[in-house]
């Protein structure tokens, strides 16, 4: 099993965890648009609690990636987001967090 296979079902795992309907091809496709990150334990996950990193995933994920325009919805569906994974889960991982914010703004498409 490939590095990104045993990541991948690391990640549906943890969905069904935490009870999270999941599209596996939409989150393959997420994991693999996040390159090399998926392979590096810190940046593998994100940190709920630490402002800049949730700015980050604003900027380059959701503005940058999605095309969406900065407004208090992208940072009220971040702490939709970040609730969904659990404030104390320390599993926080990318490209769950990434694909559950595809979804909320139904921008699958990018991924087609």
């Amino acid at each position: 099993m490939s590095k990104f296979d045993e990541n991948l079902k690391t990640y549906l795992n943890e969905c069904k965890k935490l009870n999270i309907p999941v599209d596996e091809d939409l989150l393959s496709k997420v994991a693999k648009g996040l390159g090399p990150a998926i392979y590096n334990d810190d940046a593998n996950k994100v940190s709920g609690s630490d402002k800049s990193e949730l700015e980050t995933v604003k900027k380059n994920f959701l503005i940058n990636k999605l095309g969406l325009k900065d407004s208090p919805e992208l940072d009220s569906a971040i702490d939709q987001v970040m609730e969904q994974m659990g404030k104390s889960n320390r599993n926080k991982y990318r490209a769950i967090v990434y694909y559950l914010l595809v979804v909320k703004f139904k921008k699958q498409n990018i991924y087609n």
